[in-house]
């Protein structure tokens, strides 16, 4: 692979040299898809193989458990993801990323192979360990090498790989129907795909050159841990940013970890046509959607340096109603409103998410920037996790659901204000 020049000894780039640079962008994104896509495959099969899950393991019980489960993972994921977004800033994305796609394809492996609700509830947890070190080192990653006017874009093909592993993890609920796989079979193949996959990744991913500004001897180009927090925690566009990346993100973990079971309990369809219809339409709506929304917001940006704000507003503003549609749909036993919900949801969930990422490079350095999403994160699965929990102990007390999807609704309006007050400013 051709070296990248060094912005502080090259002379300026020939365009040969800017289509090498190009090449090489475009590879990390290539590299990174299939990571990507196992990252939420590993964690949609379990929603979707739920039914087997618990029948299997009696000890589970209740689904107030399944929902701690389910929130223990993502605490877990919360606390080490600023954890892991630093060692990515600090020392190398390159092998933060490795060393986390082999670390947590260990654990799914091992996952086939539990025996009782303590066993999968701790193998679970640790794979929230080794699973929050990924994103935040891939997104920062892949901003550093897509520094112009194709980071949307770049960003958005990065999370079509996320909106295809949670596609196909929709249809592992027929997988574990199956008796020559079962849900154990399920883990154990996708855990030994991503052991393999990391040992070339080792050899073929490559971290990118910083460049150094102006006075660079008088910037601590690497921070501490402290004074890269302080760096962030007093930005005011970046807490707005958290905000708004928090709040929509929990109807969105609910949507995801929840939708299979709901559509299978509320209109009395089987594990395998549950776990597809929640997962398949409103994440190809969203691969769609990511794509066009990346597009979109790079075009809006050579006019605009808000455009990639607006353009994630605009994916805020959609969510409101379709998060009316999925909670209203049982009541008037309508599947068909169900699923045109979810997939306005996922058009909306597009233009949200590959925005996420090129909107925090536009307000913070980027030796901080994968901290920075890990803060992001952090404060997001937190909120997620106890969504997840608070869901399973409301379906056990019976509160309707559009009561609590009115309620997810009322925090995107929130949400909308929140974007369009952060102040972009483009730090290079």
């Amino acid at each position: 692979m051709a070296a990248l020049p060094n912005p502080m000894t090259s002379s300026p780039p020939t365009a040969s040299t800017a289509g090498t640079v190009s090449r090489t962008a475009w590879l990390i994104v290539g590299l990174l898809f299939p990571v990507a896509l196992l990252n939420y495959l590993d964690r949609q099969m379990i929603a979707s193989m739920k039914v087997s899950v618990m029948g299997d393991l009696k000890d589970i019980g209740s689904e107030e458990n399944w929902g701690h489960m389910l929130a223990s993972f993502k605490w877990v994921y919360a606390i080490f993801s600023p954890i892991g977004g630093y060692i990515a800033d600090r020392f190398s994305r390159k092998l933060t990323i490795c060393g986390s796609l082999f670390i947590w394809s260990l654990i799914t492996y091992l996952t086939g192979h539990v025996t009782s609700f303590e066993h999968l509830y701790w193998a679970r947890t640790a794979m929230g360990i080794s699973e929050a070190f990924y994103i935040p080192a891939a997104l920062a990653l892949i901003a550093d090498f897509h520094t112009g006017g194709t980071r949307s874009r770049a960003v958005g093909i990065h999370q079509v790989g996320i909106y295809c592993g949670v596609m196909v993890g929709g249809f592992a609920g027929y997988a574990a129907d199956w008796e020559h796989m079962g849900w154990r079979g399920a883990f154990d193949l996708t855990g030994l795909i991503g052991i393999l996959y990391a040992i070339p990744l080792l050899f073929l991913l490559k971290d990118a050159p910083r460049a150094l500004p102006a006075h660079s001897a008088e910037i601590d180009q690497k921070p501490s841990a402290l004074a890269t927090l302080r760096e962030l925690l007093t930005n005011v566009s970046f807490l707005l940013l958290v905000l708004y990346f928090t709040l929509p993100a929990i109807a969105g973990w609910v949507v995801r970890d929840w939708g299979p079971a709901i559509l299978q309990q509320e209109f009395n369809i089987s594990q395998g046509k549950a776990g597809v219809s929640a997962a398949l339409y409103w994440q190809f709506a969203a691969l769609v959607s990511a794509i066009f929304g990346g597009w979109l917001a790079d075009r809006w940006m050579r006019h605009n340096p808000r455009g990639r704000i607006y353009t994630s507003a605009l994916g805020m503003f959609l969510f409101i109603p379709a998060l009316f549609g999925v909670g209203n749909a049982p009541a008037l036993g309508s599947f068909s409103l169900a699923i045109a919900a979810l997939i306005l949801f996922g058009i909306g969930w597009g233009f949200f998410d590959c925005n996420n990422m090129p909107i925090l490079s536009q307000i913070t350095r980027p030796e901080v920037r994968a901290t920075g999403y890990g803060v992001m994160n952090f404060v997001s699965m937190m909120f997620g996790g106890a969504a997840d929990w608070g869901f399973g102990y409301m379906r056990d007390h019976g509160i309707p659901l559009n009561v609590i999807f009115g309620a997810f609704a009322s925090l995107c309006v929130v949400s909308v204000v929140l974007v369009l007050m952060i102040r972009p400013r483009e730090v290079r």
